[in-house]
């Protein structure tokens, strides 16, 4: 982890406390913080979960994995989300697979491409095809879509795909996400990658020949799987344990894979 990216996570932690007195915060309620991938499934849980246990609150903020790493290792959240595995230098902590996800390459809807190689893709985004003609497409230029560095999304990309090449410097960077979602959309030429989960409305693009889905997740057919990490300091506290063992239970993992994700277990 470079040291302007530290810099970074720890004024972004440092935003998310000042938002916490800006309204909306249950005071005393179990703090989840971190990957933008993960929080709209754990607002859900956390919903669910106070629905079952009243007088229990959970509070769910996003800001990106690295700042979740950070907000744990600083004591600002109970539970840190990591949308990504944990780096060698992340030690100290316990970290919980609450489920996996499907990494989606997605482009526009009318776009006719339905199918790219890992190699294929890989050149896409480091800028080496620029055309959409290039791959059985349109005349038309492609317009990269990429996440933020520091997110667990954009981590996972570099792993799965890229390796130790770099992403084209021309590509629009995003810091979410539905704002990924939005360009897409929007736009014919556009390409970009997000959890299989949120990628409803988008074209998702087969890899390597296995289209993206739940079940080819499932079964290791479909090529781009992350984890999806509840992260906490040490052993969790009781509360955040209870939390915790909620979304690995059956009814929770249950609702997960209803919204798309591949169950922990």
């Amino acid at each position: 982890m470079t040291k302007w990216l530290l810099i970074f996570a720890a004024l972004l932690v440092a935003l998310l406390v000042v938002s916490f007195g800006l309204g909306g915060r249950k005071e005393g309620a179990l703090e989840v913080i971190g990957s933008t991938s993960i929080e709209p499934f754990a607002e859900m849980l956390a919903q669910e979960y106070e629905k079952a246990y009243p007088g229990r609150y959970v509070n769910v903020q996003g800001g990106g994995s690295t700042a979740g790493i950070q907000a744990a290792i600083n004591g600002i959240a109970d539970i840190g989300m990591c949308s990504r595995a944990l780096k060698a230098d992340e030690t100290g902590f316990r970290d919980f697979i609450i489920a996996r996800d499907g990494l989606a390459i997605v482009i526009h809807p009318s776009n006719p491409v339905s199918n790219l190689t890992r190699a294929q893709i890989g050149k896409v985004f480091a800028g080496n095809i620029t055309n959409w003609r290039g791959l059985g497409g349109e005349d038309r230029p492609i317009h990269v879509i990429s996440r933020e560095e520091g997110s667990g999304t954009r981590e996972a990309f570099m792993k799965l795909v890229m390796g130790k090449v770099r992403v084209s410097r021309k590509a629009l960077t995003q810091e979410s996400n539905g704002a990924v979602k939005e360009l897409v959309r929007n736009d014919p030429g556009a390409i970009g990658y997000m959890s299989l989960g949120l990628a409803h409305g988008l074209k998702l693009v087969a890899v390597d020949g296995v289209a993206p889905s739940t079940e080819a997740a499932l079964s290791g057919k479909y090529p781009l799987v992350r984890p999806f990490l509840f992260v906490t300091r040490g052993e969790p506290s009781e509360r955040a344990k209870a939390f915790i063992d909620y979304v690995l239970s059956p009814p929770a993992q249950k609702l997960l894979e209803q919204e798309g994700l591949v169950r922990a277990k």
